[in-house]
Parts: C-alpha cells; structure tokens; sequence
C-alpha cells in the first residue's frame, strides 16, 4: 500500500527544535520510539516507515534495535531544519499526525531503513523477534 505524498512544491527546511526524549521527560519537542515523536506538543508517526516497538518490546533483539531506531530519529531531528510532509491522510488511529519528515528532500525513513532500524511501511505490523 504505497502512501500519495502531496508534493505540489519543494518544501524548504524550516522546522527546528531540540528533541529530548518522552520517556525521560522531553517534554513538546521529544521522542517517543523510532517513528513516534513529539513536535510543538504535537504527536507525529512518520508515515512511511515502521519501527521496532520500544513500549513493551517483545524480545531482546527488538528492545535493542527499537532503542537504536529512538536514538537515531532523535540525532536526525537534531541535526538541522526539516519539513513534514502531508500524505493521503492526516491522523491514525491515536490521533497522531501521519507525516513524511524530510531534511533536502531525503526522508528519514530512507535513512532509518538503510540503518537497518525500520521497514516501509506496508499498511500492517510485522513482528520483529
């Protein structure tokens, strides 16, 4: 299930914070797991990408790589501007904001995955133990 990215025009890298983490009181601008994240107190899951889940992990080795995932979003949002670009629909489930987040037109997401810390997204969970 391919996600329609609306990219009428190049977005320019705007946004900027500095990302603690949640579970260590982070705060409006913090994050959650590897594709969770606070922005502006705003909840954002990045739309093209899952992550291994951190809040229980299921095993040892998706505790492990859930954790690296957290840490590298967090360095990535860290690193400079970036943009949130809309999708076919706006929220989940949770009432997240579904985003694709890009720094010079490249996804985080494509990063995390070549990290090795995610998978696309596919429209469904798969386990990671």
């Amino acid at each position: 299930m391919p996600l329609l990215r609306n990219v009428a025009a190049p977005s320019r890298d705007m946004l900027t914070a500095e990302f603690g983490f949640c579970h260590s009181g982070g705060g409006r601008n913090c994050v959650v797991d590897g594709d969770t994240f606070r922005f502006e107190g705003d909840r954002y899951r990045i739309a093209d990408i899952d992550t291994p889940e951190t809040h229980p992990a299921r095993c040892a080795e998706e505790a492990s790589l859930g954790r690296a995932a957290t840490g590298r979003l967090r360095g990535w949002l860290n690193d400079g501007p970036f943009s949130l670009e809309s999708i076919d629909r706006d929220s989940d489930q949770y009432d997240r904001k579904l985003r694709i987040v890009t720094r010079n037109g490249e996804s985080v997401g494509d990063t995390l995955v070549e990290d090795g810390l995610a998978r696309r997204w596919d429209g469904r969970r798969r386990p990671w133990c």
